[in-house]
């Protein structure tokens, strides 16, 4: 699989539209080669970069096996997302305090149409135990 965005390529500076500089609302992504079997499909949005650690900007799980594209902030009606690390369901996007940090966006290909009791704390073992395949973009920013 593989995961790929119109506003930004792997390893580049994310547009502050993108950013807490900007509009904060988060990049179009795009992804093929999907495994068959995916059912649906989970992403995440993390900075590894962040002071105290990974820090959580987008967590969404029950994206519909049928979607491969999402637009600039927007998600399928049937997606779900958990609570991030700014304590809201919704993207937050890169705010780094300081310096040039890294925000790994990861889509997982499950094999499972609608997962169960997912929050922040459990998301990563829910997502990875009926991951088939997944995918990764590495943007990066940093504050002007």
């Amino acid at each position: 699989m593989r995961l790929k965005s119109k506003d930004f390529e792997d390893n580049t500076m994310i547009p502050s539209k993108f950013t807490c500089d900007g509009d904060d609302i988060s990049p179009q992504l795009s992804w093929e080669d999907v495994p068959e079997g995916a059912k649906s499909f989970a992403l995440s949005v993390e900075d590894p970069d962040a002071p105290r650690g990974t820090f959580v900007h987008w967590l969404v799980y029950d994206i519909p096996g049928t979607t491969v594209r999402l637009g600039e902030g927007s998600l399928p009606p049937e997606a779900r997302q958990v609570t991030n690390d700014f304590s809201r369901e919704d993207y937050g996007g890169p705010c780094p305090p300081s310096g040039t940090h890294r925000y790994i966006f990861t889509i997982y290909a499950l094999d499972i149409d609608h997962l169960e009791g997912v929050s922040k704390r459990d998301f990563k073992r829910v997502v990875e135990a009926r991951t088939i395949d997944k995918a990764k973009l590495t943007g990066l920013y940093k504050r002007k």
